[in-house]
């Protein structure tokens, strides 16, 4: 029995070349799709991308290419370097673009001058036929062939709309030109259209120098984060330093870095230390000291300090890297709002072409005298300010922003969905451990008995030392306090672990304690009444409490605690702000909980929850009614992030609670959620803004070009003044989501 190896469905992204508007991406997105082996399509035209899921035992790249060459478009499907190649090519249609339109520019200034005001000049027809033929059919050759290409398809895009008004208005014109005569026997005079064809073809030429001017911008956040990678490194080779290509470096190379270099790849120190510039992949902004043993990443900057790190991360396993195919991914997903869009703009040509033929019958039926001619006009001009470039851009170039905006801000967003979900969150829930806490337990406070003031130093030493030498997970917390790790360790006489109570040591004869209260209390030490008070204090704060004693009495008591973290009541605050509600959720106990939602200024939790117990609280809250965030940063939160509207994973948490959530916060910080929240708020509301006038706009303007007017003012609007109109609808769009760059993200 022969067994046939099982083909998994593969997911990529290619770049895409030659798309003009948002049908295209349509036309593109359909032909893949209609291939045998692809499952899934999906086009992002401000990104110029393709994300095809697709079994690769029944179609590849290549043939998805020449699917896609076929209808005038291309596909990058060299993905070793398929984004240097598609910034050549844009660069290349820019170039080629700009070239163009100053070529058709220079022709078609005449062809107006002429056209508006010297008519009756001798061979005014064939002189503007002359400099209009190379513009329309030249310079905007492009239009016509795509055009073609889309019809032997069965398809329409902007081209065709531009093809066709163009096209008619020239022929028409051309037709006037060399056979006048059959006008005048009807009494009329023949019309040309010469200038109008030539200035539609280079308004919307304008329009898309200018769109694609902006449309680059968008991709910024991206260029910065690349750019944080240096081309080069320096590697030790027995004790010798070589420079050598990033693409070069292993795992296990030392690696040297010095004052103002970049980090090249993620690793540990292993000599030397520093302050490190985290702050373009966390958000930051002081320094970090870096020494030996600690780890380094990708695109930080060093500051004053040289050292060497061992690569342990390379290419594509870096946090950087990582971020950076969250953030492309991100950009070239989509947005709810956005497939319908598409499904709009699919549909949109036929429709403007049907309206366009129905307004030219009704002009030829009712128009009069100058019915052809009139009708003629209406056809051109409805053809022309129809083009939906502005449909297809109002949410695409508003998303690939925002998620921009929010990667230089360290809130890394996954889909577009998470991104359009945000703004209707009314109710957030937070895990306690490492989310609104630490995550680790840290001395919080170190209180000395009056009676050991003289000595504290010697006494210090001697707790240390104790500390040192225990296995309890608490005595960790103990070694690293500030106000202990500074103090000398001696060498104690004998060291003796007492199960389950703390440690006991002696020192130049006398006898020392480190431990809970049940050892000082089975040992009947003496507590003095000035550390009472504290003592209480730190158990109603659901603190831990470690008493250090000689024989006699307690000399000091430290408080240990799972601290929250800077910001978190902040947070909270600002959320609550905001009218979301706040819960927390942990696994801890009653009073645990209790103190952390005092601290942070949480009204609801809930203690001694399981992590199926989370899921299951999410979903009582989403059947109320409520739109629900969740954020957490443990494996024991997967299932509850999975479950929320929007998720939320600390960047500093496990790979599967990133891996599950929509939204990673970098840093950590709880503050990022507010800001990410209004992100969304920000986004949304430009997507709304594009919409609305990109919507508006062809509502109003296409009735207009239609001759709606004509009959109560006389007013008919110039095929001309439609292509300028087009091409600012698209900029304008752009520019409004250019906006969200430059917007504040804390309230």
């Amino acid at each position: 029995m022969i067994i046939m190896a099982a083909h998994s469905l593969k997911t990529q992204t290619f770049p895409v070349t030659g798309m003009s508007c948002a049908v295209c991406a349509g036309s593109v997105e359909s032909m893949v799709g209609a291939q045998q082996g692809v499952k899934e399509a999906a086009v992002n035209y401000a990104a110029q991308t393709l994300k095809v899921t697709y079994n690769d035992a029944e179609v590849n790249p290549v043939a998805m290419q020449k699917a896609v060459q076929s209808i005038g478009y291309d596909l990058i499907v060299d993905t070793e370097n398929a984004t240097e190649k598609q910034a050549e090519a844009r660069q290349d249609h820019y170039k080629k673009l700009k070239n163009n339109f100053i070529y058709a520019a220079i022709l078609t200034l005449p062809v107006v001058v002429i056209g508006m005001f010297l008519m009756d000049m001798p061979y005014a027809n064939y002189i503007m036929l002359v400099l209009s033929a190379p513009v329309l059919f030249v310079a905007g050759r492009a239009f016509f062939v795509n055009a073609f290409k889309q019809a032997s398809h069965g398809k329409a895009n902007m081209d065709t709309l531009v093809a066709m008004s163009t096209g008619i208005a020239f022929l028409f014109s051309l037709f006037n030109t060399f056979y006048p005569e059959f006008w005048h026997r009807q009494g009329l005079h023949p019309h040309v259209y010469y200038e109008a064809a030539s200035v539609v073809i280079v308004f919307i030429m304008l329009g898309k120098l200018l769109e694609e001017k902006a449309k680059s911008n968008t991709s910024s956040a991206i260029k910065k984060l690349m750019g944080l990678q240096p081309n080069t490194v320096i590697v030790l080779k027995n004790e010798a330093e070589v420079v050598q290509p990033l693409a070069e470096v292993n795992v296990g190379d030392i690696i040297m870095v010095k004052p103002g270099e970049k980090v090249a790849v993620d690793g540990t120190v292993t000599d030397g230390n520093s302050f490190i510039d985290e702050s373009m992949v966390s958000g930051e902004p002081v320094p970090v000291e870096k020494q030996t043993g600690d780890k380094v990443l990708a695109g930080t900057i060093n500051q004053k300090g040289s050292f060497r790190f061992r690569a342990e991360k390379v290419g594509g396993d870096t946090m950087l890297a990582h971020i950076i195919k969250m953030v492309q991914d991100a950009q070239g997903s989509k947005a709810p709002v956005q497939k319908l869009v598409d499904k709009i703009a699919g549909i949109f040509v036929p429709v403007v072409i049907g309206i366009a033929l129905l307004s030219f019958a009704v002009w030829l039926i009712a128009g009069g005298q100058h019915a052809l001619t009139h009708g003629l006009m209406a056809l051109v001009t409805v053809l022309v300010i129809a083009c939906p470039c502005a449909l297809g851009l109002a949410t695409p170039t508003a998303i690939m922003v925002g998620v921009g905006k929010g990667a230089e801000e360290g809130i890394l967003i996954k889909d577009a969905e998470a991104l359009e979900q945000g703004h209707k969150v009314n109710a957030i829930v937070f895990d306690k451990t490492g989310t609104l806490t630490v995550g680790k337990p840290e001395v919080s406070e170190l209180l000395w008995s009056d009676a050991v003031s003289d000595n504290i130093s010697i006494f210090k030493s001697i707790f240390l030392s104790l500390e040192k030498q225990s296995e309890h997970p608490l005595a960790g917390a103990i070694v690293a306090f500030d106000d202990l790790k500074d103090s000398s360790t001696i060498k104690l006489d004998t060291f003796e672990s007492i199960t389950g109570r703390g440690v006991q040591a002696a020192y130049n004869g006398v006898t020392y304690y480190a431990g809970s209260h049940k050892l000082v209390a089975e040992k009947q030490i003496v507590v003095p009444a000035d550390l009472d008070e504290a003592i209480a204090r730190f158990k109603d704060d659901a603190k831990t409490v470690i008493y250090f004693a000689d024989g006699r009495q307690v000399l000091a008591i430290a408080a240990i605690s799972d601290v929250i973290k800077d910001g978190s009541a902040e947070a909270i605050q600002q959320l609550t702000r905001q009218g979301i509600e706040v819960y927390m959720l942990t696994g801890d106990n009653q009073q645990t909980a209790a103190a952390i939602a005092r601290q942070a200024g949480i009204k609801h939790y809930q203690a001694d929850v399981l992590p199926s117990d989370k899921a299951g609280f999410i979903k009582q809250l989403q059947q109320q009614g409520k739109i629900v965030a969740m954020a957490g940063d443990g494996i024991n939160d997967s299932q509850a992030l999975a479950q929320a509207d929007v998720s939320i994973a600390m960047g500093k948490g496990t790979d599967i609670a990133m891996d599950v959530a929509k939204i990673t916060l970098v840093s950590s910080d709880l503050r990022q959620v507010p800001k990410a929240l209004r992100l969304s708020r920000l986004t949304v509301k430009a997507i709304r803004q594009n919409l609305f006038w990109a919507f508006i706009y062809n509502l109003i303007g296409i009735p207009i070009a239609a001759g709606i007017l004509y009959p109560v003012n006389g007013f008919l609007l110039n095929p001309m003044i439609a292509g300028a109109a087009m091409a600012l609808s698209s900029v304008s769009v752009v520019s409004n989501s250019l906006r969200l760059k430059f917007s504040k993200l804390y309230i």
